[in-house]
C-alpha cells in the first residue's frame, strides 16, 4: 500500500475487535483455531512489511529518495529499533499461534490422511453415486472409472446420440442407393 506521497504504508493492524468476528468462527474450538490461523496469515503479512521497512532504514540516508519519507538522523535509529522490536514481537506471536494450532490438531487426533497432501496424479472421486459394473471386479485400481452417476448418464446419452446419428446416416445412404438403383432400372427401359 502507498499513501499520496508514494511512501509504503503498513498493512492494517489485525487487532480484531471480538464484536466484529463473524459468529460462525465462534461455534467450535476448530472454527476458532481456523480463525486464529487466518489472523496468523495477516500477522505474517505485517511481519514481511516490517522486515522490508527495517531493511530500508538500514540503508545510507544519502540513497533515500525524498518520496520515501524515511526519518533522518537519530529518528532513523529510533524508528529502526521500534520496527525491529515489533518484528520480533510479531514473530513470537506467530510461532505461538502455530504451536497452539498444532497442539489442537494433535489433541483432536485428526487422521494424518486428512492433513497430508494427496500423492501426485491423485484424482479425487467424483461427486454422486458411481455405477457398479461387472468389469470393475476384473480391473485394477488404475483402470477403474471414477465417474459418478451423473457423469455416467451424460456419457450414456452421448453414446446414444452418436448411435442415432450413425443410424440416420446409414438410412440416408441406403435410401440414396435404392434411389440410384431405381433410376438405373428406369434408364434401362
Amino acid at each position: 500500500m502507498e499513501d499520496h506521497a508514494g511512501s509504503p504504508q503498513p498493512p492494517p493492524e489485525n487487532e480484531a475487535d471480538h464484536s466484529e468476528i463473524n459468529p460462525i468462527w465462534t461455534t467450535s474450538r476448530t472454527a476458532r483455531q481456523i480463525y486464529a490461523l487466518g489472523e496468523v496469515e495477516k500477522d505474517i503479512s505485517r511481519l514481511l512489511f516490517l522486515a522490508a521497512s527495517s531493511i530500508s532504514l538500514l540503508t545510507l540516508p544519502q540513497t533515500d529518495l525524498p518520496e520515501d519519507g524515511l526519518p533522518q538522523g537519530e529518528e532513523r535509529s529510533e524508528q529502526f529499533v521500534l520496527e525491529v522490536g515489533e518484528y520480533f514481537e510479531r514473530l513470537d506471536a506467530i510461532q505461538s499461534a502455530i504451536r497452539s494450532s498444532l497442539a489442537h490438531v494433535k489433541h483432536s487426533r485428526i487422521a494424518p490422511s486428512a492433513i497430508n497432501a494427496p500423492p501426485p496424479g491423485f484424482v479425487p472421486p467424483s461427486l454422486g453415486v458411481g455405477l457398479p459394473s461387472v468389469d470393475d471386479a476384473n480391473m485394477d485400481d488404475g483402470q477403474k472409472s471414477n465417474a459418478g452417476l451423473q457423469e455416467e448418464r451424460l456419457g450414456r446419452d452421448a453414446w446414444e446420440g452418436i448411435l442415432a446419428a450413425l443410424k440416420k446416416i446409414e438410412a440416408g445412404h441406403e435410401a440414396e442407393e435404392s434411389g440410384v438403383r431405381g433410376e438405373g432400372d428406369k434408364m434401362e427401359e
